[in-house]
């Protein structure tokens, strides 16, 4: 019995002495895994303080790039403004010589762009995306409505039958280049006073006695040939509310309360009246008002056309009456 007693007594320090040892080589082994932990952590910081990562390379040689292109742009963009300002000087100072006036301020549009884009490029991707499919579905947006408001006039064209040709549509010289027309309607540089004054109409410089057309269907409701500011006049009356003018004549073919058509000569081009040259003075008046003619030239004009046309009318500044 007593030798039993000592068995299980031993046993059991045997077991203790077991989990004692247990335990301790569980504690080297955590702090073992805590060192080499910390080991590597201060090796990867250590080799990140002197050495960079093949991402960290790219991204740092990709920034270096990008910093070498932008200092280039910057430069040629200096280069380009120092040109554009010479430009833009040279051609106040030849205004100036001609036309004895500053001219029109037409760099505002041009910076407000630049600033536009400027602002574009620190924008985040999302909100671009984002800008960029507003604007599409406003863009969709619109030309639905324009397809709409085309149909609508073909529907409207298509019902008038004669009317149509008692519309003025087509310009009053020939102009197939569409190089003739300098002064369009708005405000412009008055000739004389070189001041701003409403142009109620479109100049065209044709050389003295250049053939005039009548824009649509009428009847001559005046002539005037006394010498006044408007010179040799001549206004047809084409029903519906439309009257078209012809100013500055050498020559008048047609009389007082004489029918004319859509393209018959009915004068010549000159210089009479207050003029600083030989140009033709045309206007459109619709129910009384003035309109722009311009937008009377469908006839002949193809969408790229009238798209030119309104860039040329819209450069010149200088009127020539």
């Amino acid at each position: 019995m007593k030798q039993t007693n000592n068995q299980s007594r031993a046993e059991r320090v045997e077991h203790m002495r077991r989990r004692r040892q247990l335990r301790q080589k569980v504690s080297r082994g955590v702090i073992q895994a805590f060192v080499w932990i910390g080991l590597a952590v201060c090796y990867y910081l250590g080799f990140s303080l002197f050495f960079d990562t093949p991402t960290e390379y790219a991204a740092r040689h990709s920034t270096d790039r990008l910093r070498e292109e932008y200092e280039v742009l910057s430069a040629r963009y200096d280069s380009l403004s120092k040109v554009i300002e010479n430009v833009a000087q040279r051609d106040k100072n030849v205004f100036n010589i001609m036309f004895e006036a500053d001219p029109y301020d037409m760099g505002e549009g041009h910076v407000s762009s630049w600033a536009r884009y400027e602002n574009l490029i620190d924008q985040p991707t999302d909100v671009l995306s984002r800008t960029f499919n507003q604007r599409v579905a406003s863009m969709e947006k619109n030309i639905d409505a324009l397809t709409t408001s085309y149909r609508n006039l073909l529907y409207k064209i298509h019902n008038t039958g004669n009317e149509r040709n008692y519309i003025p549509a087509i310009q009053p010289v020939i102009n197939d280049e569409l190089t003739l027309l300098t002064a369009s309607y708005g405000m412009r540089i008055h000739p004389f006073f070189k001041t701003l004054a409403s142009h109620q109409g479109v100049d065209y410089t044709v050389p003295e006695g250049t053939r005039v057309f009548a824009t649509a269907d009428g009847r001559v409701s005046e002539v005037a040939l006394r010498n006044s500011t408007s010179g040799q006049t001549l206004v047809i009356d084409h029903g519906n509310g439309y009257t078209t003018s012809y100013s500055h004549l050498s020559k008048v073919y047609v009389k007082r309360g004489a029918t004319v058509r859509r393209g018959d000569i009915v004068a010549l081009s000159g210089n009479t009246g207050l003029s600083l040259a030989p140009h033709l003075h045309y206007e459109v008046r619709y129910n009384g008002m003035r309109v722009d003619p311009i937008h009377y030239f469908f006839m002949e004009l193809t969408p790229d056309q009238y798209y030119r046309i309104m860039q040329i009318a819209q450069s010149g500044m200088q009127s020539f009456d």
